[in-house]
Formats: structure tokens, sequence, C-alpha cells
């Protein structure tokens, strides 16, 4: 999905002459850490509301905080992600949005992000979640997918971060089957290290040991 397709046209702009009470109005309403500001529909940058509440005067234009706009936004016509990233690179809930000629599109929501990312990552989909760790170079997809699929399984969506101090890769798998015990197994017969994991036999084991509990208590 590109970015111009989640374009939010209800989150208001600012102009150069807009009072700092005003900016600071429309942010408390729409709740909003920053709000864009454009000139003749050019877009000039992002305004902070941390940037706003230093102003001691409300009733100045918010002009006057040109040097602390952020100028930077997104194109049209890129891949979402490239939003998800702006959103957190500034630690803004508005992603500003620009045509060619830096003209003003729009912007996109955190909100609006967040439904996309879950339908990218597969999160509306009935299944289950394995996580494995390893070194990076023995990552491969290949023999990954073929462990899945001996199961009968398929991967809707597999996900790779890599550990910032040790380097090992976490490697998200998400199965379109909760009953993921025997894939599980498999895994770990093919030594790879299963961190965790989360299927259907996860509650039929806790329904057992409750019930064992129960057992054991009425035996007292």
């Amino acid at each position: 999905m590109l970015t111009n397709e989640l374009i939010n046209n209800n989150i208001p702009r600012l102009q150069l002459q807009d009072t700092v009470s005003k900016a600071l109005q429309l942010i408390n309403d729409f709740k909003l850490t920053h709000l864009p500001v454009i000139s003749e529909e050019k877009y000039l940058g992002l305004i902070s509301e941390e940037d706003l509440l230093d102003i001691s005067d409300d009733k100045l234009p918010v002009e006057v905080l040109q040097q602390h706009f952020i100028h930077t936004s997104v194109a049209h016509n890129v891949h979402f992600l490239n939003a998800v990233n702006y959103s957190i690179q500034y630690d803004s809930n508005v992603v500003p949005v620009v045509k060619a000629d830096n003209e003003f599109a729009g912007v996109i929501t955190n909100n609006d992000l967040l439904k996309t990312l879950g339908n990218f990552s597969g999160a509306n989909e009935i299944g289950g979640i394995i996580v494995l760790e390893m070194e990076r170079i023995h990552f491969a997809i290949s023999e990954i997918s073929r462990i899945v699929e001996s199961n009968d399984c398929t991967i809707l969506h597999m996900n790779t971060t890599t550990h910032p101090v040790t380097g090992m890769l976490t490697v998200t798998l998400h199965i379109n089957k909760k009953e993921i015990a025997a894939v599980v197994a498999t895994f770990e017969r093919y030594e790879y290290q299963v961190q965790y994991h989360f299927g259907i036999e996860n509650f039929e084991n806790e329904i057992d040991t409750n019930y064992r509990h129960l057992m054991n208590y009425l035996d007292l």
C-alpha cells in the first residue's frame, strides 16, 4: 500500500499567520503531537506541541517558530512503511505527505498506520506464533519454510529483528494454524532455538493444568 492511500483529510493544517493559540487548540482538539504548516499549498514543515508551548505570547503567529519546523516529509507514492519509519524517527503521530515540488498532499495518522500494519502483518488472521533465535549466518528462509510446510502449515508472515548487543537474529513466524506443536517439535529436532510459541496447545495445556490442580484440591 502506498502513502497516498492512507491520507486522512480530516486533520487540519496551519498557515504561517495562524496564532500559537489556534495551533495549540487544534492540537488539543485532535489529540495530535504535531501539525503541518503550509503556504500556498506548499509544505513548510511540522510544528510540535512542545515548541508551541515554549512561546509565552500565544497571540504570536506560528511563523515565529519556523526555525523549529521539521522540514522533512514522505513522498505520496512510496510504500507506507516509509511513513512508519518517519513516525518513529520524529516521534510524531502525524506524517506529512507531499507530491512533486513539495506540494502538500495531507497527513497520515498513527491510528491509520497501526491498522495498516496490523493487516500487513497478518494480525487479523487466526493462527499460531513461533519465535526463533539464531545467528544471522544460519538464517535460511527456504529451510524455515520447508519445515513449516512439511507439517501442512503455511507462513502467513515472517519478521526478523537483530539484537543490538548480541547481534542474534530473532525470527517471528505467523503460522496459518493454531495447532503448532508438531511444527515446534520439528524446529527443535533440527536444533533451532525456539524462544517461545503461542498456539492452541497452550490453551489445552492450561486447561489440563487447571484440571489437575482441581483434582488435587478435591483429594485433600
